[in-house]
């Protein structure tokens, strides 16, 4: 819930759901799910679960469904060396490393996408704001990792292509409940609605 300033600012007003949706998984692989990794995620588990929940909604309901993982040729991570000299953990998504796969729950199926990208927003460099445009869609249901990172960064990007962004609360995971609970709060201020997994999954099917 926003305070009293946010709201007299006029923040947290809301988005609402437009007429066609598509789910859009961020970077939900092994290496935030991995204890041995250097970008596990302790929560990470139970965010993996709603996002499973969501895409056994999306899919019986015809939706549009895109993944993301971060991939580069090699260790130096040389597509994004600014990137890779800021955050070193980023070099477990190298090429054929199994840390940058996606688990088995999730799988894609025939027709869905999966995007490599080399940096936080699932829109930056990406074919993906043509494919959702080219499928009609006007919503992006969005989980995965992290809260504070690439979520957040497609979010706001999903807001500036023109979509309308809802963040799945229980589908998002951090390294800590402050970074975590921080970006709901400021994107559901300024950028996107938070909604619970619940709440998308009624949309799904209705």
């Amino acid at each position: 819930m926003s305070t009293p300033d946010y709201l007299a600012a006029g923040f947290s007003r809301r988005l609402g759901w437009g007429s066609r949706p598509a789910l859009l998984l961020v970077d939900p692989v092994v290496a935030y799910l991995d204890p041995d990794s250097p970008l596990f995620c302790t929560t990470a588990s139970a965010a993996l679960a709603a996002m499973s929940d969501l895409l056994a909604a999306a899919r019986p309901a015809g939706l549009p469904v895109a993944f993301t993982a971060v991939g580069f040729a090699d260790e130096t991570c040389s597509e994004a060396p600014l990137f890779a000299t800021k955050v070193p953990g980023l070099r477990v998504f190298a090429d054929g490393s199994p840390l940058a796969a996606l688990p088995p729950s999730l799988t894609p199926s025939a027709g869905e996408l999966v995007i490599r990208k080399h940096y936080a927003s699932a829109f930056a460099g990406t074919a993906l704001a043509a494919w959702l445009t080219a499928a009609r869609v006007d919503t992006v249901v969005i989980g995965g990792y992290s809260t504070s990172g690439c979520v957040r960064a497609s979010a706001v990007d999903a807001l500036q292509a023109g979509f309308r962004p809802m963040v799945v609360r229980e589908a998002c995971a951090d390294r800590a409940p402050g970074p975590h609970e921080a970006n709901l709060f400021d994107l559901d201020a300024k950028y996107a609605d938070v909604v619970s997994v619940d709440a998308a999954v009624r949309a799904f099917s209705g």
